[in-house]
Order: structure tokens, then sequence, then C-alpha cells
């Protein structure tokens, strides 16, 4: 029970980055890559603060630098923010949470994890919801650098998730990733045209940093250890659903009919991946 509270936190923290985001840029004109260098520090000077803050209360595990974590991070900001300024906001979490169960579960079959048939059923019927809640209903031009934007981010992403898996002491990690990912995403702004949006874009930025996405991310990787790929897979399937329902409440977008019906296939299908073991688990 206190695993699956720890995962809808962090889930419900993944959403508010996406509604965050969404005001920062598209009602208050901040520019994307503004976004990521003011989120990105903002995260780290709240991780550093954590770690020094319980220093004197447990040993550290000897940490090791790498360029992955970093890199993956930085990818994944940069492309998220900057998709955003061209992409719709359905179509984006189509392809970025769509995209992102055929790299985990491929990471999995790859690794030869045993993944069940359930699993792939529920990521099946997870999937139908997303399209059904997403895709949009008329046909419409999908802007290349967008779609490519949000691609790349999506391995970012999914990259630093597999990554999560191996962190010795998430805090620590998380606090040494948003670090030296700092100095990538400030690559952004070289010859960008910087607006801040404000202080209503800053504060957005300041609140996904150092909340949503700081401790966010050094909780998801305290949990990702303890369940599998194909689950984080599926776990994040209720993010669109969750940003869908935080935007209806923050930005007045409507909620309709297909939401409600795409909202159950999506929590239905991780229902169906998930809650046998979670029972099997109890006996």
């Amino acid at each position: 029970m206190r695993l699956t509270l720890l995962v809808a936190i962090t889930m419900f923290a993944f959403a508010a980055n996406s509604v965050l985001n969404r005001l920062a840029v598209a009602e208050f004109g901040m520019d994307a890559f503004s976004f990521a260098v003011v989120r990105v520090a903002a995260g780290a000077v709240v991780l550093v603060a954590m770690v020094a803050l319980h220093a004197g209360e447990r040993k550290l595990p000897k940490m090791v630098l790498s360029w992955r974590g970093p890199v993956s991070l930085a990818a994944y900001m940069l492309g998220f923010s900057y998709a955003y300024q061209t992409l719709g906001a359905g179509l984006g979490a189509l392809i970025l949470f769509g995209a992102l169960q055929v790299f985990l579960f491929g990471w999995a079959v790859w690794c030869r994890q045993n993944v069940q048939r359930r699993q792939w059923l529920g990521m099946g019927v997870s999937l139908l919801g997303l399209g059904l809640l997403l895709w949009p209903s008329n046909m419409i031009s999908v802007p290349v650098a967008g779609t490519l934007a949000m691609l790349i981010a999506t391995a970012g992403w999914a990259t630093y998730t597999v990554l999560g898996r191996g962190a010795a002491d998430a805090l620590a990690q998380s606090a040494l990733n948003f670090t030296v990912c700092l100095p990538l995403v400030s690559l952004g702004l070289i010859g960008a045209e910087v607006d801040t949006g404000g202080w209503q874009g800053v504060t957005c930025a300041v609140v996904a940093g150092g909340v949503t996405s700081g401790l966010g991310y050094a909780l998801w990787y305290r949990v990702l250890p303890k369940i599998s790929v194909t689950h984080s897979a599926l776990a994040q399937l209720s993010v669109p659903v969750i940003a869908v329902l935080g935007g209806a409440a923050i930005l007045s977008e409507p909620i309709t009919q297909r939401m409600i019906m795409a909202a159950a296939l999506v929590l239905g299908g991780i229902a169906v991946s998930t809650l046998p073991m979670a029972l099997k688990g109890r006996n």
C-alpha cells in the first residue's frame, strides 16, 4: 500500500509538470529554454539543500559522476519545453507517453525480463485509452520540429528512468544529476530570444523545478528499484489523464465524455497489469 501511494504521488508530480509548463509557456509567454534552465536550477538548489540537511544523519554512498544521467535529463528538459511551443498539448502527450511505453517495454524484452501476457494486455488497453483521450478529433498537420523534440524528450526520460533503477541513493543521485545538468541546459539559451514571462512564468518554472521535478524525481528514483520496468511504464500512462484533469481545473479546459471513457481505459489497463500481483502479495 505504501509503495502504491508513493507511485501515485510521483505520477501527480509528473502531471503537474505538464500543467506548469503549459501555464508558463502558453499563458505567460516564457520561452522554452528559459523555462528549462530555471526549472533545472530550482531543482538543483532544493536537492542539494536536502542532501546537505541530511548529511549528518546518514552516510552517503560513494557517488560516481556519470554523463548518462545529466545528459538524459537535459535531453528531456529541453525537448519537453521546446515541443510544447509547437505541438498541441494532447498530441504532444500522446507522442511522449506512447513512445515511452514502446521504449521501456522494448528495454524489458531486450534485458530478457519476464513480461507476462496480462502486462502486454494492460499496456494495450491503456494505450487504447490514451489514443481515445488525446488523438485530435479533426485531421491536423503535425509539426516536424515539435515531434522530433518530443521524441528526444521521450528518449531522455526513458533513459533516465532506466538509469534510476541502479541509483544507490535516490536523493544524492538526483542532486548530482540536476547540478551537472544545469550547464548543459543553459547551452540552449545561446542565440535564443529570452523571455521569462514575468514573475508568473518564473514562479511556474521554480515550482516545477524545486517541487514537482526535483523532489518528484528523487522520489521516483527511490521507487524504481522496487518495481519492474514494465510496471513503471504502465504507471506513467496515468500521467496524461491526471494532466487533463489538472488542465480542466487550472486552465478551465472542458472534461468531455470521451475523456471519462479514456480515463477508465487507462486506469483499467493499469489495474489489469498490477492488481493480480498486488493481491498475490497480500496472501
